[in-house]
């Protein structure tokens, strides 16, 4: 009875603060999605924004149920006036996606450092995101000639193959180097040979297509429409409910391939699925925002610290929120900091993330010492 009453109550404080840290996250990313539709070259109050969000969401849902009898509803109050078309057709899909993105990160990069059982281990650093890259901005040069008009799914696929390329040969080279210093410097060499090749096919591009293609390459959320949120949500969240359903068997994997097994997981498949999961998710960051970087590594270290455990049931989750907040607030940034001059995304998320990394590496290196 003493033995049960002991292991009740540390699974009781996790789940209490895993609440509260939920409440908490939660109510941050409202925050910062209200500061997001208000702030902005044009201010809107928040009374208007509650009134116009209000009414279209209410309309959102009934044209939801009635099988689309409500569009002409939700296309008049979209574009009423011109702050309506400030909320609905440039604000409001932009903050989203910049939601939906950022949580998809972050939990890539959980996924990275389960796998790798290391730290350090995300989309960025690794070269990962670098590859995604290269191969879209070969789709775009190349493959934009001969098809004509490339689709976002399209993108979404190179990135994929890109991701799942380079993952592929850092899961190689990880076998044979033990050392975490070691597979950073291989990652970030992937990463240049990567932007390198990427560069080299910029050199056969028309003007258009380099100046597009360079924005991208940065991270941006700008031009943000309807079409690349659906595509991110019908992407990114039912991956997040089979990564956060395999909670289980990669709390056993954590804990060493002997006690996953001994637990019935089959290595390999589980492995494979690991990397698969991870590589849609930043592949589908990379086709729709570019390149965004520390997110992967900077938001599970944060969300472990915040709910000091590492339980994947809690942390898969609180990462997704938490990568929702980080970008969030990150773009709220990056575009009104030096207004009318918008940064990069990357821009900031480094500022932020930078430091995560040099910290965990310097905590990291005292602990092997």
């Amino acid at each position: 009875m003493m033995l049960q009453n002991k292991t009740i109550k540390p699974n009781m404080k996790s789940s209490v603060r895993f609440t509260a840290v939920m409440i908490i996250l939660t109510g941050l990313l409202v925050f910062g999605l209200i500061l997001n539709i208000n702030i902005g070259s044009v201010r809107i109050s928040a009374k208007d924004v509650f009134s116009m969000t209000g009414k279209y969401v209410l309309y959102g849902i009934k044209n939801i149920f009635s099988g689309g009898k409500f569009q002409a509803e939700l296309s008049a109050i979209s574009n009423a006036s011109t702050e309506n078309q400030i909320i609905f057709s440039i604000r409001m899909p932009r903050m989203i996606l910049a939601a939906v993105l950022g949580g998809a990160l972050s939990v890539s990069g959980f996924l990275l450092q389960t796998f790798f059982r290391n730290p350090i281990a995300g989309p960025f650093v690794l070269g990962i995101s670098s590859g995604a890259k290269m191969l879209v901005g070969i789709t775009l040069i190349f493959l934009s000639g001969y098809i004509g008009y490339i689709s976002p799914w399209m993108l979404v696929i190179a990135a994929f193959a890109g991701s799942l390329i380079i993952t592929i040969v850092v899961v190689i080279f990880s076998g044979r180097v033990k050392n975490m210093s070691m597979l950073l410097v291989i990652g970030i060499m992937v990463g240049y040979i990567c932007s390198a090749v990427t560069d080299f096919c910029i050199t056969f591009a028309n003007d258009h297509d380099i100046l597009n293609l360079t924005g991208w390459s940065m991270g941006t959320f700008s031009g943000a429409d309807w079409q690349s949120v659906g595509l991110s949500a019908v992407v990114c969240i039912p991956v997040f409910f089979i990564c956060w359903l395999m909670s289980k068997p990669m709390e056993a994997y954590s804990l060493g391939e002997g006690y996953a097994k001994s637990m019935g997981i089959r290595i390999k498949p589980f492995c494979i699925i690991l990397i698969i999961l991870s590589s849609i998710l930043s592949a589908c960051v990379t086709a729709i925002a570019g390149a965004v970087s520390f997110v992967g590594i900077a938001v599970p270290h944060i969300t472990r610290t915040m709910l000091k455990s590492s339980k994947p049931v809690y942390v898969i989750p609180a990462s997704f929120i938490m990568g929702a907040v980080f970008c969030v607030f990150c773009d709220l940034l990056a575009r009104t900091v030096f207004a009318p001059t918008e940064m990069a995304i990357s821009t900031v998320t480094s500022i932020f993330g930078a430091p995560i990394v040099i910290y965990i590496m310097v905590k990291r290196r005292r602990q092997e010492g």
